[in-house]
Formats: structure tokens, sequence, C-alpha cells
């Protein structure tokens, strides 16, 4: 027994060291990496994806049949409206001018003699030289030559035009397109296929789709701003942005009744014609500036099971509180905070995954890679 208890006192004295090294050590407190969030103007954008359109765009089509003749355009070069485009061989429509002048000659002396015939008889039926009847028989006549006179004038006129269209030229001026049709091929003027497509490139049209609810807070954020567009900026296929900005039309939409969307219209210079018709662009709107935004880093934003924005927080005690947020779009690397957060919290960007709400932490305010100096 005596030896027994000298055990027991030994083990006692051995944890009660080791309770009383315990009982000095200092507890250990989570450090925790946080980011102070401050106002900030922020400049409200839409993203959204587009083709180009030319401003103005003419197919050119033959108005009457024939042989091509001649080709008288280099493809891909500028023309000017009225350039001669095609040469349609002209012979019948030449023979078919000539034939036509022939008749209105003709009947334009015909209309001579029984217009002055009819002249003479208003004269002599006043002294009984000829009949009544014959002297308005005269004046019908001329009447008639003089109408049909005029016919004929309409079919050489016709006919001229006919011979004219016979060279295709230019509708409009811009940058001519790939010709569908060679030398010695047989057109109609009711074809439906273009002999070739003309495209003005110094504008350009950038044709958007988003919903109607979006284009209703548009217009009224137009209205506040008293200002009718707004810039655009492009970016390419490539990834490359273009060097000038647009503006937004939003007059003469309308609302596609199937899926709830409208088509927008951007309208944007293009003097070295980078931008070509029919090219895939990224369209980024500037829809106004918010004076005093909060945008937090999108490293300290979570998603709890029902899908909602939270965050950690850190309080003036150094205690973390779990927050639920609402957030806009992103911008870079951060998260437009709607609701949730303010200017001066301290968010956890490092150490989230270590901390619960309610605990106490030691924050260190750290910097991420890519903020501002």
């Amino acid at each position: 027994m005596k030896i027994r208890g000298i055990y027991l006192l030994s083990v006692c004295l051995l944890f009660g060291c080791d309770n009383k090294d315990n009982a000095s050590r200092p507890s250990t407190v989570t450090e925790v990496g946080v980011v102070t969030l401050q106002q900030q103007p922020y400049t409200l954008k839409s993203e959204l994806t587009g083709r180009t359109t030319a401003t103005l765009s003419a197919e050119v089509r033959p108005q009457v049949g024939g042989i091509i003749e001649k080709r008288l355009f280099t493809e891909g070069q500028d023309v000017k409206a009225g350039q001669a485009l095609y040469q349609i061989d002209p012979s019948s429509y030449r023979a078919a001018y000539d034939e036509a002048i022939a008749a209105q000659k003709t009947a334009q002396a015909q209309m001579m003699g029984d217009c002055q015939k009819a002249r003479r008889y208003s004269q002599l039926v006043k002294v009984d030289g000829v009949s009544k009847q014959d002297a308005d028989d005269a004046v019908a006549t001329c009447g008639v030559d003089k109408a049909t006179l005029e016919e004929k004038k309409a079919a050489a006129e016709a006919a001229r035009i006919d011979l004219n269209w016979t060279t295709v030229t230019a509708p409009i001026s811009g940058r001519i397109g790939i010709s569908s049709v060679t030398p010695g091929a047989l057109v109609s003027a009711s074809q439906t296929t273009a002999l070739t497509t003309i495209y003005s490139l110094d504008k350009m049209y950038v044709d958007l789709t988003r919903s109607s609810a979006d284009l209703l807070r548009l217009r009224k954020e137009a209205l506040a701003q008293n200002s009718n567009t707004f810039d655009v900026t492009l970016t390419l296929e490539d990834g490359s942005t273009y060097p000038l900005k647009g503006h937004l039309e939003l007059t003469e939409v309308a609302v596609d009744t199937s899926t709830g969307s409208v088509t927008l219209r951007a309208v944007f210079p293009n003097p070295q014609h980078i931008l070509l018709p029919g090219m895939f662009v990224r369209a980024s709107i500037d829809e106004g500036v918010v004076e005093n935004a909060i945008l937090a880093p999108q490293k300290g934003i979570g998603r709890d099971p029902k899908g909602e924005a939270t965050a950690y927080v850190v309080d003036a005690n150094n205690k973390v509180e779990l927050r639920t947020l609402k957030t806009g779009e992103a911008d870079g690397t951060n998260w437009v905070v709607l609701s949730g957060l303010k200017s001066g919290d301290r968010i956890v960007v490092e150490g989230s995954d270590k901390v619960t709400s309610g605990q106490t932490v030691k924050p260190v305010e750290v910097k991420l890679s890519g903020e501002a100096n």
C-alpha cells in the first residue's frame, strides 16, 4: 500500500507539472488576411454579343436580260455610285430603240399632216368649202394622231431605258464584293441571285440582343442622364479592342414576342475599314457611373447551399461574421456588391476555410495582386 501511494503521488506530481505548463501556454488565435472595402466610382457596363452589318448595302441585279459581255470592276475594290460594273450585250435593245424612234417619227409626221388638214378644214367650213362632218372628222383624226405620238414617245423612252440598263451601274458608293457571274453568262431581270453586292464601310452597325426588361432600364437611365445614347466599346474576334468607340441607338426597336428580347443597334465609325459585315464581336455598353460603389474581391466571396453569395466580415472586436450578399456584375477580379457590405468593412480573403462565424481572429491587411497601389 505504501508503494502504491508513492506511485500515485508521483503520477499526480507529473500531471500537475504538465497542467501547469499548459496553463502557462497562451491560446492560439487564427490569423486571417483581410481587405478593407472602400467606396469608389464605378462605371456600370453591360456585356453583349452581336454581329456587324453595313450601314448601307446594295445587291446589284440586272434590270434586263442578256449575255454578260464584260465585267468592268475589280473585286474587293471601292466603287462610286453610277460607275459601270457590267456590260450586257446591247444589240437587240439598240435595235428595239431604233425601231421605237422610227415609229415615233412616223407618228409625228402623220400627226403634223392630219392636224394641218384639220386647221384648213376649220377655215373652209366657215365658207361652206367643206361639210361640218368632214371638219369634225379632221379634228378628231388630229387628236388621235397626237395621242398616238405620245404613245410612240413613251415606247421610245422605254426602249431607251432598256438600252441604258444594258450597262449595269453601281447604285451606291462603297466596297464591292465577289462577282457571281463571268463574261458569257446569261442573266435575266427576274433572277434571284445578285450579280454582286456593294457595302458602304465608312460606318458600321453592330446589332445586339438583350431582354426587354434591360431595355426599359436603359431607357430610364437615358432619361435620368438626359441622353438617348450610351458609349459602346467593341472587342474583336481576336481579343483585341477596337480603337474607336461607338454609341448605342435606343430608338426603333421591336420586342420579339417569342423570346422577350429586343435588338439594339450601335453605330461605329470605321475609317480604316477594320470592321467588315458579319464579324462576331463583344460589345461593352457604358451605362453610367455609380459614385459610391462597393467592389469586393471575388476571392472573398463564397456561395451557400442555396446559391446565395456570402462573405466573412471581421468586426471591430475582431470577431468573424458571416453575411449574405447580393452581387451584381463582375469587374475583373471583383464583384460589384449591391447589398450586404459597406465602406470600411473588412472582408476575409485568406484563411476563410479556417474560421467560423463568431470566432475571434487576428486580421492582417493584405494586398491582392491586380489591386491598384
